[in-house]
């Protein structure tokens, strides 16, 4: 044990393809009430975020579901489906970073990406 008065610990990296450059990252509090089923949806670049309470059924594409619970972070990929977003009957509230290069806003569209 180090009596260092902070730690660092490395909760997930993810490699994005392409090696993008961003200008700016915008950060983002989101709060989904209990129950309520976001649908299929895809953002215009990659979203990276950290579950702060409650919990949420989370699928990209035709992936495997997984639960994700308070400290757990997750990865959305930048046009790629996110199947499910869906939070649990507690709610669920989450951090999301979303980077954009120059001259472009972070967007979701609603529904499926076409083949």
């Amino acid at each position: 044990m180090s009596d260092s008065p902070f730690r660092r610990i490395k909760l997930d990296t993810h490699t994005l393809p392409g090696a993008p450059r961003f200008a700016a990252v915008e950060v983002r509090r989101i709060t989904i009430a209990p129950d309520f089923h976001v649908g299929a949806h895809w953002h215009n670049g990659p979203v990276f975020g950290v579950i702060e309470s409650g919990s949420v059924f989370f699928r990209v594409g035709d992936g495997e579901e997984t639960v994700l619970h308070a400290g757990d972070t997750f990865y959305e990929p930048g046009v790629e489906t996110i199947s499910r977003f869906d939070a649990t009957a507690e709610g669920v509230t989450f951090l999301a970073w979303f980077p954009v290069p120059p001259g472009v806003e972070p967007e979701l569209t609603m529904g499926a990406l076409e083949a």
